[in-house]
């Protein structure tokens, strides 16, 4: 099984604690999937057969502070935020990313709001978000091939295929796929998408199976873009207006929410706070 290597960054503070560190190493090494674990700049390096949304749990729940997933593979590794906001009237949102490795690609996944059950997964050949997910175009086939399964030699699949991944009942899909067609290279500027139904891989009957697996319509996509491996991203703070790493995933991109602080530090200056919210730095968390 192809392994990954993550960088979490962990909140230690300036001179993380010994003991807490080594309990931390120790209790990750003794996991099931963990195949190595070292400190670095703030950061665990780990090297895994898990999905990283676990592994991140993981570290969270032995070290008892805020961690975040910084970085993802050696060198070559892409993303995807995945939304339904740009097409449908559902909230799904997950965050996927892709690492190139010798033997293969890995897809490594977590993805909020799916009804339980299964959702087809597919890389489509255009990045355009101007229609939502209706103008991604078809799945990404270089080999002008039937639609088929991940398993599948490159004559029988699109290279876009990935199958399929597996709401549970709360409606969050957890998942870790290695694909041996797929190359890193060709993902950049494409999308990726989940669709409403399960992938038939194929194999059905209907008069679409052989298009997309009869899995009906996109219900949330995201354009796949360049991103960071292990120690390439060294941000700790946005310098715009102070929200640290570890709480940035917690708070919307732009907007009331990104810039409370700043917000009630300007209602005192202006007489309309209250003197607890003023004495709150601005713009920090």
């Amino acid at each position: 099984m192809l392994t990954s290597k993550l960088e979490v960054l962990v909140d230690m503070g300036q001179n993380p604690e010994a003991k807490l560190l080594d309990k931390t190493i120790n209790s990750l090494k003794s996991q099931d999937g963990i195949k190595e674990v070292m400190f670095k700049d703030g950061a665990f390096m780990i090297e895994t057969t898990l999905p990283s949304s676990v592994v991140l749990d993981m570290v969270t729940k032995t070290s008892g502070k805020r961690a975040v997933l910084q970085g993802f593979g050696d060198s070559q590794s892409a993303v995807a935020m995945i939304s339904s906001q740009s097409c449908c009237s559902g909230r799904v949102l997950g965050v996927v990313r892709f690492q190139h490795t010798p033997d293969g690609l890995v897809c490594d996944g977590s993805i909020d709001g799916l009804t339980s059950g299964e959702h087809g997964l597919h890389v489509h050949r255009a990045g355009d978000l101007s229609e939502g997910c209706q103008s991604l175009g078809g799945h990404f086939n270089p080999y002008d091939s039937p639609h088929g399964g991940p398993d599948d030699p490159p004559a029988l699949r699109h290279a876009g295929d990935l199958g399929n991944i597996v709401a549970d009942d709360s409606g969050r899909a957890t998942f870790r796929i290695q694909d041996n067609v797929l190359k890193i290279w060709d993902l950049i500027g494409r999308s990726l998408a989940v669709t409403e139904r399960r992938d038939d891989l194929g194999r059905g009957m209907s008069p679409t199976s052989k298009i997309d697996g009869d899995s009906g319509k996109p219900i949330a996509c995201g354009i796949i873009a360049r991103s960071a491996g292990i120690f390439q991203n060294p941000k700790r703070i946005c310098a715009c207006d102070g929200v640290v790493v570890w709480d940035e995933r917690d708070r919307p991109l732009a907007g009331k929410g990104r810039r409370k602080c700043c917000e009630k530090h300007d209602e005192k200056q202006n007489g309309t706070g209250d003197a607890q919210n003023a004495d709150k730095p601005c713009c920090k968390v």
